[in-house]
């Protein structure tokens, strides 16, 4: 395995994470699920990624379970919350806590920052990010972080309000792809401004639950070591049974640096295909916004405004 520092934070990371979504699939039972989170960690991974949200949150639940007799201390957990309110973003760390069965999380982070109000609504005097503060101060948590799919332009315009408000992040999660460097990358936006900044860089949708595959230009191997050469600190990646825990360390055991004419050559293979980001539906669509389809997990709008609108 190989590790990578987490930002600044002092942490080393693997550079594979296992993806929490993955774990609680229907195919996936949670016998299998145990056995997957638990073999990643006895070889090597410990960076471990969930969401409040995922399956309902049978993942969180089935990643608590993995995480008993010693596996806990040998793991970096982190998950996200949808709360854009201080009280929903409180509500539901907590119950994160409880599910995952531990006293503290590693890193957690504000999920699906994909509007270009979200930003606002968070460091809004009652909003979640003075709920996550709240919980670092008092042990809950170690490290904050935010995650989105959807534009590059909306992770800068959080990065600005954070500033605005004195904050700095630990973390930001983004789609870090060979296609996303043809299409509203992230990679050629959002990645210069972390590495400045010197944040952990978690990169997702390396394959895009498959999606990427079906193009026909590329392999899971490919996928993987495209997104391993860019400065990120922790690839995480979907992991629905072992024959694909077995093809995730394959790429970390077989990765070395690129050369450009390795880049180029992958970059080339993929730009037709990339065009419109017909393989991004991520960046598209709506068909992956939890929170679009659950606006309920967001919470109420800022106090400030709900009092505007009533005078």
């Amino acid at each position: 395995m190989i590790y990578r520092s987490l930002g600044n934070t002092g942490e080393k990371a693997s550079a594979i994470g296992v993806g929490g979504w993955h774990l609680s699939l229907k195919h996936v039972d949670e016998k299998l699920a145990i056995r997957i989170v638990r073999t990643a960690v006895d070889r090597g991974i410990n960076f471990l990624d969930n969401s409040w949200d995922y399956n309902d949150g049978a993942s969180e639940l089935r990643m608590g379970k993995a995480l008993r007799d010693g596996y806990r201390e040998r793991a970096f957990v982190m998950t996200k919350i949808d709360g854009r309110s201080k009280k929903e973003a409180a509500k539901q760390l907590d119950e994160s806590l409880q599910r995952l069965g531990v006293d503290y999380i590693d890193l957690v982070q504000h999920h699906e920052i994909i509007r270009f109000e979200d930003p606002n609504r968070i460091f809004a005097e009652e909003g979640a990010n003075a709920a996550l503060v709240e919980a670092r101060a008092a042990g809950k948590i170690r490290y904050i972080g935010f995650t989105g799919h959807k534009d590059p332009h909306i992770h800068i315009y959080m990065l600005e309000v954070a500033k605005e408000n004195g904050f700095q992040f630990d973390t930001a999660q983004m789609p870090l792809n060979v296609m996303d460097a043809h299409f509203r990358s992230f990679e050629k936006l959002v990645l210069p401004e972390l590495v400045r900044l010197q944040m952990g860089v978690l990169g997702m949708k390396s394959m895009a639950n498959g999606i990427l595959l079906k193009s026909k230009t590329v392999t899971p191997i490919e996928c993987l070591h495209y997104a391993l050469n860019l400065p990120t600190s922790v690839v995480i990646t979907g992991i629905d049974s072992m024959k694909i825990l077995d093809q995730a360390f394959e790429a970390v055991e077989s990765f070395h640096p690129l050369s450009k004419a390795e880049v180029d050559a992958l970059l080339a293979k993929t730009r037709v295909a990339a065009e419109h980001g017909r393989f991004e539906p991520f960046k598209t669509s709506s068909l992956f916004d939890g929170t679009a389809q659950n606006p309920e997990w967001l919470g109420e709008e800022p106090r400030e405004l709900r009092e505007l609108m009533q005078a």
